[in-house]
C-alpha cells in the first residue's frame, strides 16, 4: 500500500478554496479542513468549489449524476460551468456507475462524451470524499502555488470568441446541438448563410432532417408576437 504523503506545505502556502455553502455539510469540505487547507464559503451561482480565477469544478456523486441524464439536467447544468471558467472540471465521486440503476450503458457513456466532447469538461473520478478532496487540493496548489494564481468567484460568463459566439448564435435554433451548429456553420460558412438557407439547404446538413429543418424555418420565418395575459 502507497502511503499519502503529508501535505505540509499546504498551511505555510495558504492553500484556499472557495465552497458552495451547500457543500459545507459534505465530508469534502470535512477533509480539506483536515488537510491544512483554508475553505471559504459562499453562495455559487456556478459550480461547487472554486479553485483559482480559472478553475471551477462541479461535484456529482455517481448517483446525482445518473439522476441528472434521466431528468435532462446534465447538459444544463454543464453549459454554464463551461461558459464560466477556463478550466471548468467535474469530479464524479463513486462507484458502480454502470450498475447502479436500470439506465442503458450507452446513454451514459453518450453523456460522458457530450461532456467532454462539446462542453470541454474534463472527468475526474474519485472513489470517496476524501479522495475527492485530495484531487481538490491537488489542483489547487497547482494553481496558485505552481501558477500563482488568485482564487476568485467568476460572477460573469468568460468572453466568448467570435467562432464560440457563432456557434452559441445557431445553437439557439430548435433541434440544434453544438455538434450540429459546428456543421451549419463549417458547411454555410457564416451565421447568415445558415438562417438564409431554405429547408431543401438545411437538409444537406447531416443530422438535419425534413421534421428539423422545417422547425428551424418556422421559428425563423414566424412573425413574433407578444400573447397578452
Amino acid at each position: 500500500m502507497i502511503k499519502q504523503k503529508p501535505l505540509e506545505g499546504f498551511v505555510e502556502k495558504k492553500i484556499k478554496i472557495i465552497a458552495d455553502h451547500r457543500e459545507i455539510p459534505s465530508g469534502v469540505v470535512h477533509e480539506l479542513t483536515q488537510l491544512g487547507v483554508e475553505v471559504e464559503a459562499r453562495q455559487l451561482s456556478v459550480g461547487d468549489f472554486i479553485l483559482s480565477d480559472r478553475v471551477g469544478v462541479e461535484r456529482k456523486s455517481v448517483g446525482d449524476f445518473l439522476q441528472s441524464i434521466v431528468d435532462k439536467r446534465l447538459l444544463s447544468q454543464a453549459k454554464p460551468l463551461s461558459e464560466t471558467f477556463e478550466r471548468p472540471v467535474l469530479i464524479l465521486e463513486g462507484r458502480s456507475l454502470y450498475s447502479r440503476r436500470k439506465i442503458h450503458p450507452n446513454a451514459i457513456r453518450g453523456a460522458l462524451a457530450a461532456l467532454v466532447v462539446e462542453f470541454n469538461i474534463p472527468i475526474l473520478p474519485t472513489r470517496d470524499e476524501k479522495e475527492t478532496a485530495l484531487i481538490l487540493v491537488a489542483i489547487a496548489r497547482r494553481e496558485q502555488v505552481g501558477e500563482a494564481r488568485e482564487v476568485a468567484i467568476r460572477g460573469e460568463p468568460k468572453s466568448l470568441a467570435l467562432p464560440e459566439q457563432q456557434r452559441f448564435v445557431v445553437e439557439g435554433l430548435p433541434g440544434v446541438s453544438a455538434v450540429l451548429a459546428k456543421r451549419l456553420l463549417e458547411h454555410f460558412g457564416t451565421v447568415e448563410r445558415v438562417i438564409a438557407a431554405s429547408e431543401d439547404e438545411l437538409r444537406q446538413v447531416r443530422g438535419i432532417g425534413r421534421e428539423k429543418a422545417k422547425k428551424i424555418k418556422l421559428v425563423l420565418n414566424s412573425r413574433y408576437e407578444v400573447s397578452e395575459s
